[in-house]
């Protein structure tokens, strides 16, 4: 699979998704913020995921702004928090986030969780998003096969993205074979497990085999299986060490062992016994 940091996958309507994403989950709004999104794309990242919930779309803004990198050149995502769901307030919450990300600088948008009771109307109203011109691209994120076949069912307009949790310790194969089987595009939010299995025995050897980092196997593991991949930190050294991941691949034995791996695991929301 020849990939390099400026590969993307298609989406439905056209647009592009750079493989690698720059996620900002929990990094402080001010200076470390625009830090972290300056030096990612000072190392080639071409797509930064943020959130209204995380707080930073203001110095995500900035941060570009500030790094000489084109606008035109950067994937920027952005997601609808839960409080902001149904139809009329996710209309006011896009404006809103535009606002603080600047003038049509939104080309993903996301409904952030499966909200029972006003999904449906929150999805209507990134669809108008969209038929407006106002954005590139729609999705969801934390959705399952069960929410995703009931939007399918609702709406004439797919997803183009479903971000949710994968990595070796949760493959979510069902989840997997239902998107690309329906050119839903994955998205992998937490793909190092934060941090959490970075000593475990079969990723260690898979690392040492390939002479990588434990976590430089573990993007490799997604971006091989076809996923988008989002890491995030604020230390430069890692967001380099995570932009190292395309001048080489993992091995059918890497692979497979890695896939062995699947138990379940989580790090994050568990969104199965959403309504």
């Amino acid at each position: 699979m020849a990939l390099s940091i400026t590969s993307t996958l298609p989406l439905h309507g056209g647009a592009a998704l750079p493989v690698l994403g720059f996620g900002v989950y929990q990094a402080r709004p001010g200076a470390e913020t625009r830090t972290a999104v300056r030096t990612a794309l000072q190392l080639g990242y071409r797509h930064i995921d943020t959130a209204r919930v995380y707080g930073n779309e203001r110095d995500v803004a900035a941060a570009i702004a500030e790094s000489g990198v084109p606008r035109a050149e950067v994937f920027v995502t952005t997601k609808l928090w839960n409080n902001d769901q149904g139809y009329d307030a996710a209309l006011r919450a896009f404006d809103a986030s535009q606002a603080r990300l600047g003038e049509r600088a939104v080309d993903l948008y996301l409904v952030h969780y499966p909200v029972e009771r006003v999904r449906k109307e929150s999805w209507r109203a990134l669809v108008k998003l969209q038929e407006e011109g106002r954005l590139r691209a729609i999705g969801v994120s934390n959705y399952t096969v069960r929410h995703l076949e009931e939007l399918l069912g609702e709406s004439p307009v797919p997803p183009s993205v479903d971000q949710v949790e994968l990595h070796p310790f949760l493959q979510q194969r069902e989840l997997t074979i239902f998107c690309q089987a329906r050119g839903i595009q994955l998205e992998a939010y937490a793909p190092l497990v934060k941090a959490q299995r970075m000593d475990h025995p079969v990723v260690l050897e898979v690392a040492a085999a390939h002479a990588r980092t434990p976590a430089q196997v573990l993007l490799r593991w997604g971006l091989q299986h076809g996923f988008a991949v989002l890491p995030k930190s604020v230390h430069p050294a890692r967001i380099a060490e995570n932009a190292q991941v395309f001048d080489f691949e993992l091995s059918p034995e890497g692979l497979e062992a890695l896939d062995g791996l699947d138990e379940g695991y989580r790090t994050s929301w568990d969104s199965t016994e959403v309504p």
